[in-house]
């Protein structure tokens, strides 16, 4: 009993030893601690242009706008988050693989915006008006939306969007 008494003290302490060195090793290698989302500083994000996007009633052009596509899944999750400004003029497209009910909402959002679900069609199929900065609410798609278009809030009733209405970009 003594003999494996001897050896399970000095087997636990070959296992604490291992388990410092691995916690501490990573720090003497000079990797840096992971930052905390509170501890990240974010730099102001500009609006590139990487395309038109028309809106119409029936065929009638009601307002032509420069639009940034988001399109890859961080894209999509990055949205207009941490944006301080984008002018009347500008909108971001979210573009989907699929069709389906989307829920958007405000995380980060410093302006208030029009949020436009679009169909597959390109037809206008739900839209939140004024949507609260940094409210974390969802916000979703009354019918299944391939596409999402952000606009500064006040905008679809200024250009007379509703849905039923369609783009094209």
């Amino acid at each position: 009993m003594q003999f494996f008494r001897k050896y399970f003290v000095v087997l636990a302490l070959v296992l604490v030893g291992i388990a410092a060195v691995a916690y501490i090793a990573p720090m003497l290698m000079g990797k840096e601690e992971t930052l905390t989302s509170n501890q990240i500083k974010t730099a102001e994000i500009d609006f590139t242009h990487e395309g038109d996007l028309s809106i119409f009633k029936g065929d009638k052009l009601l307002k032509k706008i420069a639009i940034e596509f988001a399109n890859s899944p961080s894209e999509r999750e990055l949205g207009l988050m941490y944006r301080q400004t984008m002018q009347q003029n500008q909108g971001m497209l979210f573009v989907f693989p699929d069709e389906q009910i989307r829920t958007f909402y405000m995380k980060n959002t410093f302006l208030p915006l029009d949020i436009i679900y679009i169909n597959a069609n390109k037809e206008i199929i739900s839209i939140v008006k004024n949507a609260r900065p940094m409210d974390e609410t969802s916000l979703p798609s009354e019918k299944p939306a391939k596409y999402v278009l952000e606009i500064n809030a006040g905008l679809t009733d200024a250009w007379g969007i509703e849905i039923g209405d369609h783009i094209s970009y």
